[in-house]
């Protein structure tokens, strides 16, 4: 029988919905050999997780997704099998993670200024783990009625470009990279189809990318073809996922993205052969 995973999944960690153990008995449900955790910016769930793999039957990859700015272009890297016990790595993340929660005060006072009454307490409240994104913002404002739903939030006064809008402390795609790497990760780019400069992939191969994302709920047909045929030509890895995140995005189910088990384990001979 072919074993099949879903590379791409959020907790309650980040932004979201599931619990670890929730996660892991819907992958078993839908009958999928592997699932990645790769919250944002944040291992804090796996430990736990691949234990309860274990009971269930459910192999758990420790993952991660970090966020990354290019000339302006917000460029999202995950990371592979990274050591999620590894100091250096978490110090690097708790950094990121108290960058977060000062960005929620900004916007809320931006918020405010434009006429829109969110504390950021509003917002602490509808995050159940300690990762706070705008997602939990948008959340928060619906809650409160002053949108009415969370895309709202985003195109009006959240979004890049907008008068809510406030920047974080990011990383650079090489940074991002390299912490993976220091982490004995294999970076990968995700859902590759956002990035509005597609040869920019090249160079980030340059910086140490190692695979791409090429079977994303967002990809065509002929996106995917595409993406397999750069993967090919640049000797990248090849994965796939649903980025589910439960209820924070419904219409997304967990596995309607799976892969082969095999590219699994692709992924598995590069780590060794790198940092055997």
């Amino acid at each position: 029988m072919i074993k099949f995973a879903d590379l791409h999944t959020h907790t309650a960690v980040s932004d979201g919905t599931f619990t670890a153990e929730n996660l892991i008995i819907e992958a078993k449900n839908r009958q999928l050999s592997a699932i990645a955790i790769s919250d944002h910016d944040s291992v804090e769930a796996v430990s736990s997780a691949i234990e309860i793999g274990k009971k269930e039957g459910v192999e758990v990859i420790s993952a991660i997704e970090l966020t990354s700015d290019y000339e302006g272009t917000e460029i999202h890297i995950l990371g592979y099998l990274v050591d999620h016990t590894d100091q250096i790595f978490l110090q690097s993340l708790e950094e990121l993670r108290k960058d977060r929660i000062e960005r929620v005060y900004s916007i809320c006072a931006k918020l405010k200024g434009l006429g829109l009454n969110l504390n950021a307490e509003d917002v602490f409240a509808v995050a159940t783990g300690k990762i706070i994104s705008r997602l939990h913002i948008a959340i928060a404002m619906v809650k409160k009625g002053l949108v009415g739903f969370t895309q709202e939030a985003f195109r009006h006064y959240i979004g890049e470009g907008c008068p809510g809008y406030v920047p974080r402390l990011r990383l650079n795609p090489q940074g991002a990279i390299e912490l993976i790497r220091k982490a004995k990760g294999i970076a990968v780019l995700a859902h590759p189809y956002i990035l509005a400069r597609q040869e920019l992939i090249e160079k980030f191969v340059d910086y140490g990318l190692l695979g791409i994302e090429a079977y994303y709920p967002e990809h065509s047909a002929s996106m995917t073809n595409n993406y397999l045929k750069l993967a090919k030509k640049l000797k990248l890895l090849v994965t796939g996922g649903s980025d589910f995140h439960g209820q924070s995005k419904p219409s997304v189910r967990l596995g309607a993205v799976k892969v082969p088990y095999a590219l699994v384990e692709k992924i598995k001979i590069t780590q060794e052969e790198l940092f055997a």
